[in-house]
C-alpha cells in the first residue's frame, strides 16, 4: 500500500508541473493590456514602464513563467492589479467559500443520486426505474445557471422563504454555521447538486445493474441470502466507482461553480474568477485558476488511496 501511494505521488508531480504550465500560458495568451483597468487614460510612458517593472510584465514569458512558479511554490501568487492585495489572502478566502459549498452540494447530490441510482437499478424496467432516470438525465441536462435563476424567481421574488444573493445578513461574507446564514447557502447548493446528482445516478443505477446480473450475486441467492445481506455485497462493490465519480464531481464544482455563483453573489472562486476576467487581473486570475487545478489534482490522489482501501484489487 505505502508504495502504491508512493508511485501515485510521483505521478502526481509532472501532472502539478503540466498544470501549472497550462494556467500560466492560457491566460498570457488571452489578447489584451492587463494595466489598462488601473492606469488612467493619460499615463505617462514612465509610469506604465514602473508598473510593467512592478509586475514583472517587462520579462520575457519564460523568465515570467519561472519568477511566478518559484514564488507560487513558496506561496506568493502576487498581488492583485485591481485590489493590490496579495493574491493568496483573495483566494484563499474565495476557496474556503466555494469548498463550503461544493462540499455541501456534492452530499446533496451523493445521498439523492445513490438513493435515485439504487431504486432504479434494483426495480428494473420498472415506473420507479423510469422515473429516476428520467430525473437524472433532467439533472444532467437542465443548464443549471437557468435552474438557479428560477429558483431564485420561484423561492426568492415569489413565496420570499429564502434570500437570494449574498453569503450572510446584510451582504456579509463571515460565515457561521446558524440559520440566519445556512439559509443563504440552500438555493445555491441545490442548484449545484443537480448534476452531481443527475451522473451519480446514472452512473449508481448502471453499477447495481450490472451487479445484481453477476455470478456471485446468483450464487448469494442460491445459498439463501436476501433482502439486506444482497444489498449489502451489491453497494459493497458498487462503493469504489461511486467514491471515484462524487470525487470528480467535488472537483467539477470548486473550477465549474463560476456561473452558479455569480447568480447567487456567493463570493466564492467562481465570483472571484469572473471579476479578474472582467477586469484582466492576470495575477489574480492566475492564482485562482492555479489553486483550484491544484485542488482537482490532490482530490483525485485521495479518490485514488481511498478506491485502494475499499478494494484492494486496484493496488494489485
Amino acid at each position: 500500500m505505502l508504495a502504491y501511494l508512493l508511485r501515485r505521488i510521483l505521478y502526481t508531480l509532472p501532472i502539478m508541473l503540466g498544470v501549472a504550465l497550462v494556467c500560466f500560458a492560457l491566460v498570457h495568451l488571452s489578447p489584451g493590456d492587463p494595466l489598462v483597468s488601473i492606469l488612467p487614460p493619460d499615463a505617462s510612458a514612465e509610469l506604465q514602464q514602473q508598473l510593467r517593472d512592478l509586475y514583472g510584465f517587462n520579462r520575457s514569458l519564460p523568465e515570467q513563467f519561472g519568477l511566478w512558479l518559484w514564488r507560487a511554490l513558496h506561496g506568493d501568487l502576487g498581488t492583485s492589479i485591481a485590489t493590490s492585495r496579495p493574491v493568496v489572502t483573495e483566494v484563499m478566502h474565495a476557496v474556503v467559500n466555494t469548498l463550503r459549498l461544493s462540499v455541501v452540494a456534492t452530499f446533496i447530490g451523493f445521498v439523492l443520486g445513490c438513493v435515485f441510482g439504487f431504486v432504479a437499478g434494483y426495480f428494473r424496467h420498472s415506473a420507479l426505474d423510469r422515473a429516476a432516470s428520467m430525473l437524472s438525465v433532467l439533472g444532467v441536462s437542465v443548464p443549471h445557471y437557468w435552474l438557479g435563476m428560477v429558483m431564485v424567481i420561484v423561492f426568492s421574488s415569489l413565496l420570499m422563504w429564502l434570500p437570494a444573493t449574498g453569503a450572510g445578513p446584510g451582504g456579509s461574507d463571515h460565515w457561521a454555521w446558524d440559520w440566519e446564514h445556512i439559509k443563504f447557502m440552500i438555493l445555491p447548493a441545490l442548484t449545484m447538486s443537480v448534476i452531481p446528482m443527475g451522473i451519480i445516478a446514472r452512473t449508481v443505477r448502471a453499477l447495481v445493474s450490472e451487479l445484481l446480473d453477476q455470478e456471485f450475486i446468483v450464487g448469494l441467492k442460491a445459498k439463501g441470502l436476501t433482502g439486506f445481506g444482497i444489498f449489502r455485497h451489491v453497494v459493497k462493490n458498487a462503493a469504489p466507482t461511486a467514491l471515484a465519480v462524487m470525487g470528480l464531481q467535488l472537483g467539477y464544482l470548486l473550477g465549474g461553480s463560476i456561473l452558479i455563483e455569480t447568480v447567487f453573489s456567493w463570493p466564492g472562486t467562481g465570483f472571484l474568477l469572473n471579476s479578474a476576467i472582467f477586469q484582466r487581473d492576470l495575477p489574480l486570475l492566475q492564482g485562482t485558476i492555479l489553486v483550484l487545478a491544484m485542488f482537482f489534482v490532490l482530490l483525485n490522489l485521495l479518490v485514488d488511496v481511498l478506491q485502494t482501501l475499499l478494494d484492494p484489487r486496484i493496488a494489485r
